[in-house]
């Protein structure tokens, strides 16, 4: 029976686009119902798109393929969204305040809007992680209702190149694939192989890829760094080929004698390693080209850690990725990086249940994918299939279908990592607009009301001060009367 529920995701790596679709039960725990790969050495490098047509294609048979598992048309897909063309850049907004000012929401929220207006050549914010505030002299991380006479707002703005995102919409376009969201990968990733514990206490998250390294550091539950290196497992392959021998060769030798750290005393000067049965290269000399380059990729994974925040790493640094598959990669980079604790996370944390070998593997090269469909919420599921894909609605009709059903974003649900097109920035300042009109509208009626009530308690005073004032002239002459009467009478 096909599902009538499901969730897809999709990742754009360097070497492979993976499409995965899977079921939230009520448990928690997450079943997978189909598993696609697609090689995408050709068209994308480093994480950025290079080919459009290809990129496009390659996307159209993802979802074909998946369809076809799973008997059931796709409305929408997520997507992660990495590689080189993201960064982070610290900024500060300052706002000087009168003497004896206690800071409001208000306040808050303009430092905060002053830092999502900031603009940046070529390139504009995805998100922006509020570091810390500093209210005079003091770091606080909630500031509302504190008194003072300046306010400064720390913020780290995730950013990426702005051809990018067009180049990404087009190919999704093309391919006639509409999106649910766009997740930024690297926090997807954090939230589904870091522990809250080594969030809190500090570490630095490395993803080693085909292509690049990502860099994420976080201390106090916050993210205070995030960097793309262009550097990965493939310039090792490339750096054994040198050894003039295929690509293809080097990569099976990679994987069946590369080793990040060799001590010294157990290299064989005279052990000869077997390159296609009839050529060989030294053991040392392999060796030394496999260390060079990890050592690069250590030093600048290093380099990339804040110095704040290097005595800091308490939770330590934690390996993932098919790079993080390296022999004695722990010991490479504890004996570079001088850090104790290293951890290879090999799998994600949340539940999965699947048959399919690649998930099963936990090999980390899993983990961004399963991290972005754990982060998906809407049901992606479309008709049911029978018969023939091809003469069944075409995929575009499916994309006017999500469009029709989804329900649009309120800008206060908007979390963290969600990537934000400029169409729903411009919907979600309109609403902002909107939602302040009509706030304003409703407190000018109140306003309006109260004085109403408070004409109405004055009129209503007013007439009992008559209405008595008139008591007693009728009473005082009554009394007057009766005061002659008596006197009469006597």
């Amino acid at each position: 029976m096909a599902p009538k529920e499901f969730i897809v995701a999709i990742e754009l790596g360097s070497s492979k686009m993976t499409g995965v679709a899977g079921k939230k039960n009520m448990d928690g725990s997450i079943s997978i119902l189909a598993v696609v790969k697609e090689d995408s050495s050709s068209f994308i490098r480093k994480g950025v798109i290079y080919n459009i047509d290809k990129t496009a294609q390659c996307i159209t048979n993802i979802v074909k393929r998946l369809t076809t598992q799973l008997k059931t048309s796709i409305v929408h897909v997520y997507v992660g969204v990495g590689g080189q063309s993201i960064c982070s850049n610290k900024n500060v907004i300052v706002k000087n305040l009168p003497a004896d000012t206690i800071v409001t929401q208000e306040m808050v929220n303009e430092l905060m809007d002053a830092n999502r207006n900031m603009s940046y050549q070529e390139q504009e914010i995805l998100d922006a992680a509020t570091q810390e505030y500093k209210v005079d002299n003091q770091y606080q991380i909630d500031p509302v209702g504190i008194q003072c006479t300046r306010l400064e707002g720390n913020f780290l703005n995730i950013l990426w190149r702005k051809e990018f995102y067009r180049k990404l919409n087009k190919c999704f376009d093309i391919a006639e694939v509409a999106i649910a969201e766009m997740y930024l990968a690297p926090l997807a990733l954090a939230d589904s192989v870091l522990t809250d514990a080594e969030k809190r206490s500090g570490c630095a998250l490395v993803d080693m890829g085909a292509d690049t390294t990502t860099v994420s550091v976080y201390y106090k539950n916050i993210l205070r760094h995030l960097a793309v290196i262009p550097l990965g497992s493939n310039n090792i392959t490339k750096d054994i080929a040198s050894l003039q021998m295929e690509e293809s060769q080097a990569e099976e030798m990679k994987l069946k004698y590369a080793s990040a750290w060799t001590d010294n005393s157990d290299i064989d000067n005279s052990l000869m390693l077997s390159i296609d049965g009839e050529r060989s290269v030294e053991s040392r000399k392999f060796i030394e080209i496999v260390e060079g380059r990890i050592e690069e990729i250590i030093e600048n994974v290093w380099f990339q850690v804040p110095s704040e925040y290097v005595d800091r790493l308490l939770g330590g640094i934690i390996l993932t990725g098919g790079g993080a598959n390296l022999k004695n990669i722990e010991t490479a980079f504890r004996n570079r990086t001088h850090v104790e604790k290293i951890r290879i996370a090999r799998f994600v944390q949340q539940s999965i249940s699947a048959k399919d070998p690649l998930i099963n593997a936990q090999n980390g090269m899993m983990n961004t994918v399963l991290g972005l469909l754990a982060k998906g919420d809407m049901n992606c599921a479309g008709q049911e299939i029978n018969g023939d894909l091809f003469n069944n609605q075409h995929p575009a009709a499916n994309s006017q279908q999500a469009a029709q059903t989804r329900e649009p974003r309120k800008p206060n649900e908007i979390e963290p990592g969600v990537v934000i097109t400029e169409a729903e920035k411009q919907k979600a300042e309109e609403e902002r607009r909107r939602k302040e009109e009509e706030e304003e509208a409703q407190r000018q009626r109140e306003i309006e009301e109260a004085e109403r009530r408070q004409r109405e308690l004055e009129e209503a005073e007013r007439k009992k001060r008559k209405e008595n004032s008139g008591f007693k002239k009728i009473w005082g002459k009554v009394k007057k009367l009766v005061g002659d009467a008596i006197t009469e009478d006597e």
